[in-house]
C-alpha cells in the first residue's frame, strides 16, 4: 500500500509537464515549486532506458480480450505468466516465502490494502474493526482506511497508544521498511490472544532500498511493482497469502471493485521481472553487476544518501535518521539502509513547521509529519526523482541557514 502517493491533495501546478513518452519532464527553474511529496520513482528510469528493447513486447488486437485468465485458479483474473513471474522473483531475491502460498493480484497496493481490510473483518460483527499502524505510520492509511465508510472496520490511529488503552478486535498495519522513515519494524500491539490480525506492507522490502535480513513470512504481504522496479504506471500490486480463505476474500473484492486487473499490464509486468531475473540468472560468470538492476539501483540510492548526508550536515538547519548496517542475504554483504524517502527533523524546536518552510524559503513541496500522526518540526522528501530534480533540491537546501534566518 505504501508505495503508491495519492495525488488528490498534490498542488497540481508544482507538478512536471508530460512528455511524447508518456513520462514527466522535470521543471527545475528557481521560480518553479519543487515537488517532491509523492513517491514518484522516476529514479529508476535510466537503468531501464539502457536496457533497450529487451522488456519490449507487442499485444495484438485479439489478445488477453476475455475477463477469465484460469479459472481454476483462486484469483481467476491472475495471467499464469504474472504468477509465475512473482514467485521467481521472490525466489531470486529472497525477501519472502512464496513456496504453498496464495497470490492475488491487485491495481496497485492500495487494492490489496483494502481487499485485506474486507477479507479480515468480513462478515463483520457489532462494531467495526479497529486498524491501526505505529506512528510514524504511512500517511495514506487513515484516509484509504475510511474512505468507503466501510461498518466493517475503522482508522483507530497509533498502534503504541492502541497497544496502552485499546480494546476489542484490531488490525495492525505493518510497513516494513516504514514509509516515512526507513525503520524495519515488527508488530507492536502485543498479547491480545486472537483479537488481532496483522497485514504487512513491504513495499520497499527490497535490496535497493533495504538489507534483506530474511525471507518475510507473514499472513498477509503486500508488494507493489511501483517500487519494486519502478513501473508506478502499470498500477499492478500483489499479495502473497498464506490462508486460502483470505485469499478467497481478497479476490472476491478485487472482482466486485474492478473485475479483475488488467490483463496488459500483467504481461507487461510478467516480461519485465522475468528480464530482471534473467539479468541473474546470467550474470554468475559474467560478473557484470551494473547490468543487474538491484545492484544498479542500489548504488544511486546509496549515492543520494551520502550527498544528502553531507550536505544537512553542512548546513545544521535538519537531522536524519542514522540506520545500523545488517547482513543482506541477497548481497552476501553488511550493509545500511537507502530509503526511498528522507525523514527530516528540525533541529530549531518542537514549534517549527518544516513543510511550511522548505516551501516557503526554497518552494519545495514535502510532507507535513502531521499527515504521519508525528510533530510537524517532521517532514518527508521523496528521494526517488530523477537526478536533475535530485541535484536541485540539493542546490536548494544548501540555502538554507537557519529557521530563523528564514523568517520561521
Amino acid at each position: 500500500m505504501c508505495g503508491t502517493d495519492s495525488p488528490a491533495s498534490i498542488n497540481k501546478s508544482s507538478l512536471p509537464s508530460a512528455n511524447g513518452n508518456g513520462t514527466r519532464s522535470p521543471t527545475c527553474s528557481s521560480d518553479h515549486v519543487l515537488n517532491l511529496e509523492q513517491g514518484d520513482p522516476a529514479v529508476f528510469e535510466s537503468y531501464w532506458r539502457k536496457m533497450g528493447d529487451r522488456c519490449t513486447m507487442v499485444i495484438s488486437g485479439s489478445q488477453l480480450m476475455s475477463y477469465i485468465s484460469d479459472f481454476t485458479n483462486i484469483c481467476w483474473f491472475m495471467e499464469p505468466e504474472f504468477e509465475e513471474a512473482v514467485r521467481r522473483l521472490h525466489c531470486v531475491v529472497g525477501n519472502a516465502v512464496v513456496d504453498d502460498r496464495y497470490i492475488v493480484v491487485g491495481t496497485g497496493s492500495t487494492q490489496l490494502y483494502q481487499a485485506a481490510l474486507y477479507a479480515l473483518t468480513s462478515p463483520g460483527g457489532p462494531e467495526p474493526v479497529s486498524v491501526v499502524s505505529a506512528a510514524p505510520y504511512y500517511s495514506s492509511y487513515p484516509d484509504e482506511t475510511d474512505y468507503l465508510c466501510s461498518r466493517l472496520y475503522k482508522w483507530a490511529g497509533d498502534a503504541y497508544e492502541f497497544d496502552k488503552n485499546g480494546t476489542g478486535p484490531y488490525i495492525e498495519v505493518v510497513n516494513s521498511p516504514n514509509n516515512p522513515d526507513g525503520t524495519l519494524r515488527e508488530a507492536v500491539v502485543k498479547n491480545r490472544g486472537d483479537e488481532g490480525k496483522l497485514i504487512h506492507d513491504l513495499a520497499y522490502y527490497w535490496p535497493q532500498y533495504t538489507p534483506i535480513i530474511r525471507p518475510a513470512d507473514h499472513d498477509i504481504m503486500n508488494f507493489t511493482f511501483s517500487k519494486s522496479t519502478g513501473h508506478a504506471g502499470s498500477r499492478i500490486g500483489w499479495a502473497v497469502v498464506k490462508d486460502k480463505e483470505i485469499a478467497r476474500r481478497m479476490s472476491k473484492f478485487i472482482e466486485m471493485s474492478t473485475l479483475g486487473v488488467s490483463k496488459d499490464s500483467q504481461q507487461r509486468a510478467a516480461k519485465i521481472m522475468g528480464v530482471l531475473c534473467d539479468g541473474y540468472q546470467n550474470c554468475k560468470s559474467a560478473n557484470k553487476s551494473d547490468d543487474l538492476f538491484f545492484e544498479h539501483t542500489r548504488q544511486i540510492m546509496a549515492e543520494r544518501w551520502e550527498r544528502l548526508r553531507q550536505m544537512v550536515e553542512r548546513n545544521q538547519v535538519f537531522c536524519l535518521p542514522k540506520y545500523p548496517k545488517q547482513y543482506c542475504l541477497f548481497s552476501g554483504e553488511l550493509i545500511e539502509p537507502y530509503p526511498g524517502f528522507a525523514w527530516l527533523e528540525a533541529k530549531e524546536g518542537e514549534e517549527i513547521d518544516s513543510q511550511k518552510v522548505l516551501r516557503g524559503s526554497i518552494k519545495v513541496q514535502g510532507r507535513t509529519g502531521r499527515r504521519f500522526g508525528v510533530a510537524e518540526k517532521y517532514v518527508r522528501i521523496s528521494l526517488l526523482s530523477n537526478e536533475e530534480v535530485f541535484k536541485e533540491f540539493l542546490e536548494r537546501l544548501s540555502t538554507i541557514k537557519s529557521m530563523s534566518s528564514n523568517g520561521h
